[in-house]
């Protein structure tokens, strides 16, 4: 009602889903997909080993590369394109790898020989990534999703008063989270 008293035009259902979001329809905050890593983060050195690493099992091009990664992750580490390809330039203008072209046109790169010896003896980094818990982490990444998923229903389909409920809900449950991270360092 009060979009109606301010603007002069009914509310409508449609509009609860927009205010999921901020200005112009877009999501406020960092997406939370397929794509998004739980769990430790990627720092900006684990992508220039990873892709050393996986150079010395064959040659590949970024795309495989960047699917490479999230299966063996498991879904935690996707690296971008955007990640991928500059790494892969600069690991080209450092001489460690060199770009063929394969049969499907594609660029594909393989390692030198001093990107072999600067591959060789480096852990892995996606285990890192991954973690020992990785499916702790996926179930916990899951379950998010599956309340995102119910809040869009309510945003949707709900009432006024099933909508605020359900606000409530999810204040508590977020509050609930932190506290989880506040008694954690209570007991360190």
């Amino acid at each position: 009602m009060t979009a109606h008293a301010i603007t002069g035009r009914r509310f409508h259902r449609d509009d609860r889903i927009h205010s999921m979001a901020g200005p112009h329809g877009r999501r406020r905050g960092r997406p939370f997909g397929p794509g998004q890593a739980f769990g430790r983060r990627a720092g900006r050195g684990d992508i220039r080993a990873a892709i050393l690493a996986l150079l010395v099992e064959e040659p590949m091009h970024g795309y495989q590369i960047i699917q490479e990664l999230a299966e063996r992750t498991g879904g935690v580490w996707r690296p971008s394109p955007g990640s991928v390809y500059p790494t892969l330039q600069q690991l080209e203008d450092e001489e460690l790898v060199r770009e063929n072209a394969s049969e499907s046109g594609k660029r594909v790169y393989a390692l030198t020989d001093a990107g072999r010896e600067q591959a060789a003896g480096a852990p892995a980094p996606w285990t890192a990534v991954a973690g020992e818990n990785e499916s702790e982490l996926m179930t916990l990444r899951d379950l998010a999703h599956q309340v995102l998923a119910a809040t869009r229903q309510v945003a949707h389909a709900g009432t006024a008063t099933q909508i605020e409920a359900a606000q409530a809900v999810l204040r508590d449950a977020r509050k609930a989270l932190y506290r989880l991270l506040a008694e954690d360092e209570d007991a360190s």
